[in-house]
């Protein structure tokens, strides 16, 4: 496994691995991966992140800003995903932890995470990760008519933000 920073080359790939979060229905709400301008906006420029198995993309993570207030500027929202054909094979624990190491390198205090509950696999991975469960947001949204929960997760730096 080799995790290394994401360069543009890599955003189709990266949007084919979101892609099938969308497909699999417990990632995201969102109905279609966001086009590039949008996606870089919406991306923090540092912890842009992939991960590689056999020199093949197999997942990326990133971070989102939560607010645009100054003191919201340490709290971030991760986003990461794992190709169907990669998980189970300890990818997922790499690219979290090495995300974890350069958000604090690059000043956040508080990562969170927001997770469909039948997403157990995610779940426990920010649990093993250091997340801790906030609780539940009960019919935060809906999805194709369906009203869907989502459980808050968050993990607070013992480096960063003392």
């Amino acid at each position: 496994m080799k995790i290394r920073e994401f360069e543009f080359a890599d955003f189709k790939a990266v949007t084919d691995i979101y892609q099938e979060g969308i497909d699999g229905g417990n990632a995201t709400f969102e109905k279609q991966p966001k086009a590039w301008p949008e996606w870089d906006r919406a991306m923090l420029a540092p912890c842009r992140l992939v991960i590689e198995i056999d020199s093949q993309l197999v997942g990326w993570a990133g971070l989102l800003p939560t607010s645009t207030r100054e003191a919201y500027a340490g709290v971030v929202e991760v986003s990461i995903y794992i190709s169907d054909n990669a998980k189970g094979n300890g990818a997922g624990y790499a690219l979290l932890t090495e995300l974890i190491k350069q958000s604090e390198e690059a000043g956040c205090w508080t990562l969170q995470s927001a997770i469909f509950p039948e997403n157990q696999a995610s779940i426990n991975l920010h649990q093993k990760c250091g997340f801790k469960i906030l609780g539940v947001r009960e019919r935060l949204g809906q999805m194709n008519g369906v009203w869907r929960d989502v459980v808050l997760m968050e993990r607070r730096s013992d480096k960063v933000g003392l």
